[in-house]
């Protein structure tokens, strides 16, 4: 058993949570899977929500699985989830109903309605965030347009890893980098656009304190340690985005590398000193996330695996219960260069049926539709890679800096027809891995926080050597990829 300092990474994802025990002997960390369980929205009256009390039993369960782990005692905890989603609490603190699924209907049309209030280009020049109806933004005028009556009995917004900390050690504070997704933070400033909230007629009292990640906040509360049988062990505030908590992990080094959290979604972007506020940057519908140690992730999101898991849904619907490696191998022996299609439609955002939302896409575009299991699946991930290429040309373009190397982190590493087919649409050296990159770095950010690490330098060596990575290198021609960049996208 390795000796160092064990810490405890609570990472949610959209489709799956985990808690991750990560033991640090000074060069690298090893990871221990502790618990595991799904996420998932439920499905109520028309109404798309989480279910947070489940998730909250979870992360006690995680902590009390972890804390039996043999070896050393946990010295720290972080937590981490998915962006924009949030719950508000009421006088003395109670929870006001079922925090909503970001995937929700209330939020559709609600982009156009923020418009209404402020252009376009200033909402971007002050938030610098992609307009996506996931935000939380679009959420809260959702929430307005349905006359929603805890709009007025709110006194605390908190976003679901910040929730969940509250639950578990009693502070209640925002951390920087999940604040970011919600476009309600000022790019500049890196703190909440009141003027903003003002003008979009929504209340700003319940926006707390923000703070930054690789802080301590406070410790787990007594009667949750008494439960899980966990001491009262130091909490961190890591990048509770896990998007910012994976990129910290980032086994890069030196300059011309972009990275792709590949997960649910795709978060394609390069880490920069500024946010880009450019005209360019808002026509292209690029976003300014938050990073770690005053990084800003200039990024895209890309639709992502939700389309494959989508249809991996859909065929166990129909009785075929597919693993993720039979549909990938199934899409390896489909044919190369089949139909392909913009992943971010907003068809593709919560469909009934994404296989048959995928044939429609195409018939209405008059092209053929992919036929059968293997055909749909990679017309997923050759879509997938096509949306990277031009992500990664735009990137370049917008940011006027070089790219050689692009990093894939998260689940989609596993992948590897998507990582090969990544390298081959892109031009790009692929490396991919670390898997667990989301818990890696919450674990890098909690030593920083605890002072065993200093510089985010020095964390991304240790996740280098504490990662199996494998590398890509592109292969074939890449005159059909822009061939079907031009279909697709233009030669803009």
């Amino acid at each position: 058993m390795q000796k160092g300092w064990r810490y405890l990474a609570l990472d949610l994802g959209a489709e799956s949570g985990r808690a991750m025990a990560g033991t640090f002997d000074g060069e690298r960390i090893e990871l221990e899977e502790a618990h595991r369980f799904a996420t998932g929205g439920t499905q109520v009256l028309n109404a798309m929500y989480w279910d947070v009390l489940r998730l909250y039993a979870e992360c006690c369960s995680g902590i009390a699985r972890a804390a039996a782990l043999p070896g050393e005692p946990l010295c720290g905890i972080g937590i981490d989830t998915w962006g924009v989603d949030f719950g508000l609490l009421g006088s003395g603190d109670v929870l006001l109903g079922n925090p909503r699924h970001y995937r929700d209907h209330a939020n559709d049309g609600m982009v156009e309605r923020a418009f209404e209030r402020m252009p376009r280009r200033q909402l971007f020049a002050r938030t610098g965030l992609q307009m996506l109806q996931i935000n939380t933004l679009y959420q809260l005028l959702g929430m307005q347009n349905q006359n929603s009556p805890l709009l007025d009995m709110a006194e605390t917004l908190l976003f679901m890893p910040d929730l969940l900390r509250f639950w578990l050690t009693g502070e209640k504070n925002v951390e920087y980098t999940i604040a970011s997704t919600s476009q309600m933070l000022n790019a500049n400033t890196r703190q909440w656009d009141y003027e903003l909230m003002q003008q979009m007629q929504l209340p700003s009292r319940m926006l707390g304190a923000v703070i930054g990640p690789g802080q301590r906040v406070g410790a787990l509360r007594a009667d949750v340690a008494a439960e899980t049988g966990c001491p009262a062990t130091p909490f961190y505030s890591v990048g509770e985005h896990d998007t910012a908590s994976a990129v910290a992990a980032v086994p890069a080094q030196g300059g011309g590398w972009a990275f792709l959290s590949s997960g649910t979604w795709s978060l394609m972007g390069m880490e920069l000193s500024a946010p880009v506020l450019t005209d360019e940057a808002a026509e292209a519908d690029f976003t300014n996330e938050g990073g770690v140690c005053g990084t800003t992730r200039f990024l895209k999101n890309i639709m992502g695996l939700w389309l494959v898991q989508e249809c991996r849904r859909r065929y166990a619907h129909e009785g075929h219960n597919y693993s993720y490696s039979q549909l990938t191998a199934m899409a390896e022996a489909a044919p190369a260069f089949g139909t392909m299609f913009d992943p971010d439609e907003t068809c593709f955002m919560a469909p009934h049926n994404m296989v048959q939302a995928i044939a429609l896409y195409c018939n209405n575009k008059g092209r053929k539709a992919p036929q059968g299991v293997g055909e749909t699946v990679r017309s997923c991930l050759e879509s997938l890679a096509l949306k990277y290429r031009w992500t990664a040309r735009k990137l370049q373009s917008l940011t006027q800096k070089p790219l050689h190397t692009l990093h894939i982190v998260g689940g989609g590493s596993q992948n590897r027809l998507l990582c090969q087919l990544a390298a081959d649409a892109t031009g790009l050296r692929v490396v991919a891995g670390p898997v667990e990159a989301t818990a890696l770095g919450s674990i890098l950010l909690q030593t920083m926080g605890a002072g065993k690490v200093d510089t985010l330098a020095q964390a991304r060596q240790i996740a280098a050597a504490s990662a199996t990575l494998e590398i890509f290198a592109p292969s074939g021609s890449q005159e059909r990829w822009a061939e079907a960049e031009a279909q697709i996208y233009g030669n803009g």
